[in-house]
């Protein structure tokens, strides 16, 4: 799990690039988290989400356009550093990627990909990060359940919008001019062409 490393005075930027490349590091209200790199069944949830949003919002290939989608940018927000799963940003507020190796512009969008070390850290310590620098839409998909929670910003904090299971096929906003097909998240590839398998 997910553990705040063991100091008497805040930490800084400093003790989180001084983190071991294997790991995952994110500063939270001065506290240091560090993880483990993400498991095989977090990461090809990750990725496929990110293969499936980035044609149509990234591209523009049967979607809208109109967005950058990332995976695992770091993010400066208000003292915090956090590192989400994926984030998209719309290009009306981001025209340009920053020139920084991070950026200090809160996204529109974040998910995160909810593993055993990171779930409760995602929801208790990250979610009220994102409200309070307003990003609108978060999702967390877990792998594991094969479930994605989709969740909407509003005044009074987060509203949960939906939650969908196993190999629903989806329209989630802010992404939903496109139908989300959940079973990429968590099946195994489609076989080679040509194959009888």
């Amino acid at each position: 799990m997910g553990h705040p490393a063991e100091k008497l005075h805040p930490a800084t930027y400093a003790d989180l690039e001084a983190v071991p490349p294997h790991q995952v590091a994110e500063l939270i209200q001065g506290t240091l988290y560090v993880f483990p790199r993400p498991a095989p069944r977090h990461a090809s949830a990750h990725s496929s989400l990110g293969m499936q949003l980035g044609p149509p919002f990234r591209f523009g290939e049967g979607g809208p356009g109109g967005w950058w989608i990332l995976n695992e940018p770091e993010l400066h927000l208000g003292g915090d550093t956090l590192v989400p799963d994926l984030a998209g940003w719309r290009v009306e507020r981001m025209p340009e990627l920053p020139e920084t190796p991070y950026f200090p512009l809160a996204p529109d969008w974040v998910c995160e990909v909810a593993s055993p070390s990171t779930a409760a850290i995602d929801r208790a310590k990250k979610m009220p990060v994102y409200a309070r620098e307003g990003v609108q839409h978060l999702w967390i998909v877990d792998p594991i359940e094969r479930l994605l929670e989709v969740f909407a910003l509003t005044p009074e904090g987060w509203l949960l919008r939906g939650v969908h299971h196993d190999d629903a096929k989806v329209r989630a906003v802010p992404f939903d001019a496109i139908e989300l097909d959940l079973s990429k998240l968590w099946n195994k590839p489609a076989p080679p062409a040509g194959s009888s398998t």
